[in-house]
Parts: C-alpha cells; structure tokens; sequence
C-alpha cells in the first residue's frame, strides 16, 4: 500500500491530523517530540462513486479505496546536521512514497515559533535539501568512476550533476525544472525533496471564512504543489461524532464534508494512483490501479490469476452505468464497451473481467 508521511516542525498538528483521519491513537501534546517513532495508520478514501453503485446495484457491502499515512517526529532546524531525532527522523521520511508538509498557521501562546506557513516551509525544506545534497555528494565522485569503465551510467551521472545544481541553489528537487527523465533516474537513492509534496495548512475557526488568502501563497511557494487549508483540531473533534451529527457540524460550519474528505482525495491523486470500481449485490468496491496501468495489470489487482488469464474486460464510466441504472441495461442499449489487453484503464471505470487460468 502507498504510505504518506506527515512532515512538519513540532506541534504543527500532524499527530492531530494523524487522530482525525485514524480516529484517534497518535499524542497530540504541546511540546517538540511527543511523537518518537512513527505512528502508522490507513485512512478509507471518501468516494460517492462507491456509495452511488452501491444504492444502484442493492450491494450488501461497500469497500473504499484506502491509503496509508505516517506521523512522523517534528523536524527542527539543524535536523540534517543531527539535532533533534536527527537522522532516525530523517529515515523515516525516506521510507514513504511522498511528503505532507503540515504548516500552523494560527497563533498559540503555548506554541513556540512562528506561526507563518511560508517560514515553516522554508525551515523543512532547508533541512530536507540538505540531507538530499549530502547523499549525493557522497555517491557522486564514485558514480564518475564507475561511468569511466561503464558508459550506460552516463546517464545517471548527468541525473546527479543537475541534481547537485538545483540543491546547491537551495531549491527542492519536486518545485525544480528538472525534468521527470532526470527525476526517475534518481529515484534508485530515495531523495527526500525527489518525492511528490503537497501541504496541509493548519487554521483556527476564526480563519476559515478566507482560507483561502492563507493556503494560496503556500501552493505558490510550493512550485504550484496542491495546498489544502483545514482547522485540523475542528475535524478531529468531528471525526468523534456519529456521522449524522459530524455533516451537521461540518454543514453548519460551511464546511461541506470537510478538508479531509478534499485532503484524502488529493493525496491519493498525488501518489499517481486512481480508482476503477466493481458493482454487484453481494459488493461494491472500489480497487487502486496506477495511472496508466492496462486492463490486464488492473485485472491483477483483484487476483494475480485475473492478469494472467485475462481474455477481456467489460467497462463502462460509472456515471453512464448509473444512468443505465443496471449493467444488463447498459449491455442492452449498446453502452457498455468490451475492451482487451491494450486498453488504459480511466478513473472511474466500472470493469467486469473476463479471465481463464
């Protein structure tokens, strides 16, 4: 399972983010490092696809798409050079599939630091360029030599040298121009600043009604990088309540299903991955595929025996299914469509697959 990891300065929010999307379990406490080791947990990704086919085919059981988050230890500056957990906090964040920077940006006296998101951001990204332009600087003059002897590494080296540029430049390789041929070959040394990155910034009520002058300079900071404003401690109190009460709050609040909902969403597209669905009455699932995976791979995340033995697969958009109102109706007016290996699965496609083994 993709995992994303919670990267901010200490008590930012993130172990509260953490207790809003598990339900609770992470310390939320007010002083650096009340979180050691990393919490993990899964999170259901909201999809009213799933609900919507669900209702249509009469299922007795609805599966979410899902993702699984970590809450790492606050970073503090120096943290490349080993303050604070130092390089355990730093192992942490290489073993995730892409970053969210939580960024405080309401004020609390009992809170050290600032509460400015774009100096918070710039405090993460110092240390993160840092230790990404340490790990490199030590591979490259090896790298050379072993090209000398082997010119397929030529390719690499390159990689490494533009690499090492936009670091010494103070720039993180996921907002740089380097170009997604150059950041695939560096993928094999796990770059901190090499892994997709959005942010979390984290409001008070009071900022909620213009969010949004608050999270915009932050996504521009970011190189454009998606930036979703919520008021994380509000939507962990509300993931408490019985679902009824929570849209009421969230409703009342103008809130509609509330910034984890939009959060989860965004992430989930981050990671590169995407969502084709299943519907029948004893289920209706929602399976994680790539983004760009043909219909045989996708097959696979079902049974390994469906992409070996695939012959076909019967797909159909789920918003044309629901106004069939029933896959024999689809069948019947000519809308569902029979695709083969090469087909490149979309978002959203409703499959049924066709297999022999």
């Amino acid at each position: 399972m993709e995992r994303f990891g919670f990267v901010g300065l200490p008590n930012a929010g993130k172990s509260s983010l953490y207790n809003a999307l598990a339900g609770g379990g992470a310390l939320a406490a007010p002083y650096a490092f009340a979180t050691v080791d990393p919490n993990v947990g899964v999170a259901k990704v909201p999809d009213p696809r799933v609900e919507a086919l669900g209702e249509m085919s009469g299922a007795r059981q609805l599966v979410h798409a899902t993702v699984q988050f970590v809450d790492i230890a606050g970073l503090v500056k120096g943290a490349a050079q080993g303050e604070g957990l130092g390089n355990r906090f730093l192992s942490h964040i290489r073993e995730v599939d892409a970053i969210v920077f939580v960024l405080r940006a309401f004020e609390d006296a009992d809170v050290p630091g600032s509460h400015d998101p774009i100096e918070q951001l710039e405090t993460l990204e110092v240390e993160l360029v840092f230790a990404d332009l340490e790990t490199l600087e030590k591979q490259i003059d090896k790298r050379r030599k072993a090209a000398r002897g082997d010119k397929s590494l030529a390719d690499e080296v390159a990689a490494m040298e533009q690499a090492i540029e936009v670091l010494q430049r103070g720039v993180a390789l996921y907002r740089s121009d380097l170009t997604p041929e150059v950041r695939e070959t560096l993928r094999p040394y796990f770059l901190l600043t090499n892994k997709p990155a959005m942010a979390v910034v984290n409001v008070d009520e009071s900022q909620l009604d213009d969010i949004d002058s608050v999270v915009s300079p932050v996504s521009a900071a970011m190189g454009g990088a998606e930036a979703v404003g919520a008021c994380v401690q509000l939507e962990a109190e509300a993931v408490l309540l019985d679902p009824d009460e929570r849209t009421e709050m969230l409703e009342a609040l103008g809130l509609g299903d509330g910034a984890l909902a939009r959060f989860l969403r965004s992430a989930y597209q981050m990671l590169g991955l995407r969502t084709y669905l299943t519907t029948g009455e004893k289920e209706t699932r929602a399976w994680t595929f790539r983004a760009g995976a043909k219909a045989p791979e996708a097959a696979g995340v079902i049974h390994s025996d469906f992409q070996r033995g695939f012959i076909r697969a019967e797909c159909i958009q789920w918003d044309e299914l629901l106004e069939c109102g029933s896959w024999a109706k689809a069948r019947e007016v000519g809308k569902a469509r029979v695709e083969g290996k090469e087909y490149v699965v979309q978002d959203g496609d409703v499959m049924d697959f066709r297999f022999n083994v």
